[in-house]
């Protein structure tokens, strides 16, 4: 049995049954899953977790659900050293968090899992979503495990490795003429309408708390201890807001010594509205029209956003925002240096952790953890203009001796 016992109002307090709703009756604050954790700190142990799947369900007692999980593989990625990226920002205890390698090649997956197996508790048939793409992907793919229908919504001009990467699944896809905040808007809409599963709407509370799992994997990966500083991407707010808590919720529990980590929030400055208000000193979110090729982070009005910025402020942490070009460089650095291939979501992050280090805002002793949290594969045009062509020869020995003289030669004039 799930140790969930109540939905509560992040603004009044106010407490509700654990339903499929997501905002208060009463202020129309927005609702979050709590726990006994009394029973928790009786209940569960390091070992119990570490004797766990090497998934996120090793968590299971931490999360909102009592049914037999839909899952398809998601967590329990690597936590990687980053010795190369961190000599070249100067930094000696640099990891990066790689969630390139879930199922559906994102963190997404965290959220979905939980999000299908409460929507099957629930006894709903459909499940779907609001999507700026990797979202689309992974309900597409848990609905298949499920045997449920699935319905995504996702903005019009969306990367087509994100289209194909929810159309190969079977769902329902519909493409909108707007922004992501447009398709929000619409999809809140229809979830009054239609008895559908929304997980990031009428699910939301649970689905939600996927994300506390990359918390509690790095605390855990790092011999159950929390690390210093993370920088995190920010869209809707939420996975900052979440790895948070899942932090804190393990020092409650008594497995991990507490140690407040520094949270520093990524984002594109073409779609910036939480660090533009963390600049202000404001809790004020100003919505802002996305012109960003980081389209993964490209939400105007995000719902989080007040709780990041609390958290940004609580922690001592800071807010960044970088261009497409830095971007493009933060994608192409963290491929160089440790062979990761990320979206450009990754690339903000990266970005940011640049930025930071140069301007002397992180330590070289601390121990500080990046989180990547979608593959380069979905958003290759992002960056194939910035790439080298392939050396083209002909066949043989004096056609390849040729054209590496000459590449050479080319190399040495642009490094003049």
């Amino acid at each position: 049995m799930s140790f969930a016992n109540t939905l509560r109002c992040r603004e009044c307090g106010r407490h509700y049954p654990l339903e499929p709703m997501y905002v208060c009756e009463f202020c129309f604050g927005p609702l979050e899953v709590m726990y006994d954790y009394e029973g928790l700190r009786k209940h569960l142990s390091r070992r119990r977790i570490e004797t766990g799947p090497l998934t996120i369900w090793r968590y299971r007692d931490l999360l909102p659900v009592d049914g037999e999980p839909v899952d398809i593989g998601a967590g329990f990625t690597p936590l990687l050293p980053a010795p190369r990226l961190g000599k070249a920002l100067g930094l000696k205890r640099l990891y990066i968090k790689n969630d390139c390698v879930n199922p559906t090649w994102s963190f997404k997956d965290r959220v979905v899992s939980v999000a299908a197996t409460k929507a099957r508790e629930f006894s709903f048939r459909t499940l779907a979503c609001a999507s700026t793409g990797n979202l689309a992907n992974s309900v597409a793919a848990h609905a298949a495990r499920a045997g449920l229908e699935a319905l995504v919504f996702i903005p019009a001009d969306l990367e087509q490795g994100k289209i194909v990467g929810s159309a190969i699944y079977g769902p329902t896809l519909v493409a909108v003429q707007g922004s992501y905040d447009d398709v929000n808007r619409l999809c809140s809409e229809l979830a009054e309408r239609y008895p559908w599963a929304f997980v990031n709407i009428n699910i939301r509370p649970y689905y939600a708390e996927g994300s506390k799992t990359l918390g509690y994997e790095v605390c855990e990966q790092l011999g159950w201890r929390i690390p210093d500083h993370c920088i995190v991407p920010v869209a809707s707010g939420s996975l900052f807001t979440k790895i948070y808590k899942g932090m804190k919720e393990l020092a409650w529990l008594g497995l991990v010594e507490w140690r407040r980590p520094r949270m520093s929030a990524a984002q594109a400055l073409g779609c910036s509205p939480v660090v533009e208000a963390w600049e202000r000193r404001s809790y004020d979110i100003r919505p802002q029209r996305p012109n960003t090729i980081a389209k993964s982070l490209a939400i105007g009005n995000p719902a989080d956003g007040y709780y990041a910025l609390r958290v940004i402020n609580e922690t001592g942490g800071y807010g960044v925002a970088v261009t497409d070009e830095e971007i493009i460089e933060g994608i192409k650095l963290l491929a160089e240096t440790e062979g990761i291939f990320s979206e450009t979501a990754g690339g903000v992050v990266v970005a940011s952790l640049k930025r930071l280090a140069t301007q002397g805002l992180i330590s070289r002793e601390e121990t500080v953890v990046a989180f990547i949290t979608g593959a380069g594969l979905k958003t290759q045009e992002a960056v194939v203009e910035a790439l080298a062509a392939p050396v083209l020869i002909e066949p043989t020995i004096a056609s390849f001796e040729e054209a590496m003289a000459q590449r050479q030669k080319a190399l040495s004039t642009s490094r003049r």
